[in-house]
């Protein structure tokens, strides 16, 4: 997509406003790319702080999930609509109501009694970030107007965006040694309060759809359809795969998420329109962002809880632990989507991507009760790192690249909403799985023993393990099957459309 394609579609009073803003243009991406990353961080900060929040306000394992998975899946959900949103009634409104209310949400959070109330804030979270992140994105696109500018703000969006999770792993850390996990909560409040001083003086307000419509029956189909889908996989810890609570909601989400497919069809202004979709290497790109993320948000949780609970890692040593990983993973990104996609083609890259994080979650299997971070984690996760570096770079470039200029929005959006529906379905799942492992082993044996009771655990994280060997394995087929040949074609000055 060309420069002139891009500046050609946007709005007049978004093209009339972009000289005012070129001198102030830089502080504004400061701003947008702190409050993104506040939206980022948030996805893993409370990761870390679990274990403590857990104990303090005496959740069961089973519930434990549904901290985090709250958080990804209202996000995911509603990140659509808060584009939308965006639109309608101004970049400049939907930031700064973003800012403020994420904020809030955020204390209300810090202050949690119970597990309702943390659980409600969480995913009041999501619902905040999903208006911010899209309106976040949205501003960069009407400030930087220059092709070469554009390239570098985005440069510096996207290396800010993908560093935030494992910004959130080291400040959770920090924050809950220093003080207690309810910072990892309070933190945003003072994030929030600098990106909305400085979008309050910053920013000017654009609708480049005033006119157009809410797909209300659009909204209301996909955010059913994608809850009833999680809450079906988290019911079969607590009950059964056989049970109506388990099959019937996952029956129930299939059948919404296949209406809300067909409506798009039908609908004047559709949420999603699937044109978006029918690009095979785009469709790919999707399918690999979603097991990516259903395998990585996995990784995180159980191995949080091992080096915590297990090798006894305080929650700042835990943050620094992944940091190996994150490294591996940016490096094999550049390798990636500058070296190896140019040259050979995602059909060969993103596969082998796939095969190599498998090879490392398989590898992660052999911990034990006494094993050594060293030798029996660092090298796995390493391993891991570089192939997940090869696979979600790559994919969420082909899945942005080449759409039209009125759909780079939507695109954008559907890759983070892949992402985190992925990581919200593979967070449930896998944590069913390994609560029923734990309990299979303990079948028979002295749940009084100590050591009986630590060996279940280890049982619980190798089958979780497992699993996302097995969905990156599954991974690397798909994506061998549908990319296409050859290398994709590129416009030499298009600028990047980033995710978020």
């Amino acid at each position: 997509m060309s420069q002139k394609t891009l500046t050609d579609s946007t709005s007049t009073g978004a093209v009339e406003a972009a000289p005012a803003a070129s001198s102030k243009r830089w502080w504004i991406l400061a701003v947008v790319a702190l409050a993104q990353l506040m939206v980022v961080l948030d996805a893993t900060i409370v990761n870390i702080a679990l274990p403590s929040a857990q104990a303090d306000l005496g959740f069961s394992d089973g519930n434990r999930q549904w901290i985090v998975t709250a958080y990804a899946l209202s996000f995911a959900s509603l990140l659509l609509l808060g584009g939308r949103i965006a639109d309608l009634f101004g970049r400049k409104t939907a930031f700064l109501v973003g800012v403020v209310g994420f904020a809030a949400v955020s204390a209300l959070g810090g202050a949690a009694n119970g597990f309702g109330m943390l659980v409600t804030a969480r995913a009041l979270q999501g619902a905040f970030g999903a208006l911010l992140a899209p309106a976040a994105l949205s501003l960069l696109n009407t400030t930087f107007t220059d092709a070469k500018e554009r390239a570098k703000a985005f440069s510096v969006y996207g290396a800010i965006a993908g560093a935030g999770g494992a910004v959130g792993l080291l400040l959770g850390g920090v924050l809950t040694d220093a003080f207690d996990w309810r910072w990892t909560l309070y933190v945003n409040v003072a994030i929030a309060f600098v990106a909305f001083a400085g979008g309050w003086f910053l920013l000017t307000n654009h609708r480049d759809a005033e006119n157009s419509k809410l797909d209300v029956p659009g909204t209301v189909l996909v955010a059913a359809g994608l809850f009833s889908l999680v809450y079906g996989f988290s019911n079969a810890e607590t009950h059964d795969w056989g049970s109506a609570l388990t099959w019937g909601f996952l029956t129930v989400g299939g059948v919404l998420l296949a209406a809300f497919a067909w409506w798009q069809t039908r609908a004047s202004h559709p949420l999603l329109p699937l044109r978006i979709l029918l690009d095979r290497n785009r469709a790919a790109s999707f399918l690999a962002v979603l097991i990516s993320g259903g395998g990585m948000f996995g990784v995180f949780l159980f191995l949080t809880y091992y080096l915590q609970l297990n090798l006894g890692f305080s929650p700042t040593k835990t943050g620094v632990a992944f940091l190996p990983m994150v490294g591996a993973l940016m490096v094999a990104a550049q390798v990636g989507t500058t070296i190896l996609v140019p040259k050979i083609g995602p059909k060969v890259v993103v596969p082998l991507g796939f095969a190599i994080s498998a090879a490392g979650m398989a590898w992660l299997t052999g911990i034990g009760v006494g094993s050594s971070y060293m030798s029996a984690v660092l090298p796995q996760l390493i391993v891991t790192g570089v192939g997940l570096g090869l696979v979600m770079p790559a994919a969420m470039q082909l899945a942005t690249g080449g759409v039209a200029a009125e759909d780079a929005g939507v695109a954008s959006a559907t890759v983070n909403a892949m992402q985190q529906v992925g990581g919200s379905i593979g967070t449930a799942l896998l944590n069913t799985l390994a609560a029923s492992a734990a309990t299979d082993y303990l079948a028979g044996k002295d749940a009084t023993n100590k050591l009986v009771q630590a060996q279940a655990t280890i049982e619980s994280y190798t089958t979780a393990f497992w699993w996302s060997a097995g969905l990156f394995a599954a991974g690397a087929v798909i994506a061998f099957l549908l990319f296409r040949r050859g290398v994709p074609e590129q416009d030499p000055e298009a600028a990047p459309v980033v995710h978020m």
